[in-house]
C-alpha cells in the first residue's frame, strides 16, 4: 500500500543519506533527494530509486550551507511530512590550526542547515498534526575526539536542537529524534581505509579491523541500510511516543 507521505533526505546522493532514501523509496514513500548540483549521477539515482517502489522520486539541488538556497528549496518542494537532516562534512585539525572558514562551513552545513529546514517544514507538520524530524548526528554528538572541534560542536548542537524541537512539539503528532552512528561503511570511510592501507602496506581487511578496533567494540560497521530502517521505524505509528531521544548505533563505542 502506497504511503501518502513525502520524505526529504538532505545530502542523499551517496553514503548514509542515499541508504536512508533507498529504504524509504522501497517502502513506497515519495522521496526527495538533495545534493549541491544536478548531474547525470543524480538522474541515475532518481531512476534507480523510482524502480524500488510505487511512489515518486525527485532531486532538488541546493547548497545547504547557504540559508537562501535552503529557503528556495523548501519553498519549491511539496509539503514535507518526514524530514531527515543528514547533510554534513568533516575536517580534521588541531584547534589552533583550524581554519576559520572550515569552522564556519561545518557549523553551517552540519547544524544551521537542520535549523533552517526544520523551521520551514514545521508549519505543514503542525497544520496536519503529524510529522517526523530525524537528525543524523553522530557518536561525536555524545563524546569527543581530538582534532574534530567543529564536527563535534555541530553534532552536539544538533542533539540539543533535536531536544528543543521535541519539547516544542510534544503535544502534537510531531516527533523529533537524533541518530548517533559510530563507524558506518560508506564510500568516504572506505577511502579512509584505503589510505590507511597504502600507508601501512597491509590489506584493506586488516585496516578495516584496525579502524574498528580503535573505537567500536562490535568490530562491525553499521550500514546505511540499517540507519534507513531505523528512520523508517521512527516514522511509524509504533514510534509515536519516541521523541527527544538520541538513538545510538555505535557497536558499543559509548559504552566504553
Amino acid at each position: 500500500m502506497k504511503p501518502n507521505k513525502t520524505v526529504l533526505v538532505t545530502g542523499s546522493t551517496s553514503g548514509i543519506g542515499l541508504g536512508i532514501a533507498r529504504v524509504f523509496a522501497h517502502a513506497n514513500y515519495n522521496v526527495v533527494l538533495n545534493g549541491r548540483t544536478k548531474s547525470t549521477l543524480t538522474e541515475k539515482l532518481c531512476h534507480e530509486l523510482d524502480q524500488l517502489g510505487n511512489a515518486s522520486v525527485q532531486f532538488y539541488p541546493a547548497d545547504l550551507s547557504k540559508p537562501d538556497d535552503i529557503d528556495h528549496m523548501m519553498s519549491a518542494l511539496p509539503a514535507i511530512d518526514i524530514l531527515v537532516n543528514n547533510a554534513g562534512m568533516q575536517h580534521v585539525s588541531p584547534i589552533e590550526d583550524f581554519q576559520t572558514e572550515k569552522w564556519d562551513l561545518i557549523l553551517a552545513l552540519n547544524l544551521s542547515a537542520a535549523f533552517h529546514t526544520t523551521r520551514m517544514a514545521l508549519p505543514h507538520m503542525r497544520e496536519q498534526n503529524w510529522g517526523r524530524i530525524i537528525n543524523v548526528s553522530s557518536v561525536h554528538g555524545q563524546i569527543a575526539s581530538p582534532q574534530k572541534s567543529a564536527y563535534v560542536a555541530a553534532k552536539h548542537g544538533l542533539i540539543g536542537l533535536t531536544k528543543v524541537c521535541a519539547l516544542e512539539t510534544a503535544e502534537t503528532g510531531i516527533t523529533a529524534n537524533a541518530l548517533c552512528p559510530g563507524w558506518v561503511l560508506t564510500p568516504l570511510v572506505e577511502e579512509q581505509i584505503r589510505l590507511r592501507a597504502e600507508r601501512s602496506g597491509r590489506t584493506m581487511e586488516k585496516e578495516s579491523q584496525a579502524l574498528l578496533a580503535e573505537k567500536q567494540p562490535s568490530k562491525t560497521f553499521a550500514t546505511p541500510k540499517q540507519l534507513g530502517e531505523t528512520c523508517l521505524f521512527l516514522s511509524s505509528d509504533a514510534a509515536s511516543q519516541i521523541t527527544g531521544t538520541s538513538l545510538t548505533m555505535d557497536g558499543g563505542w559509548t559504552a566504553l
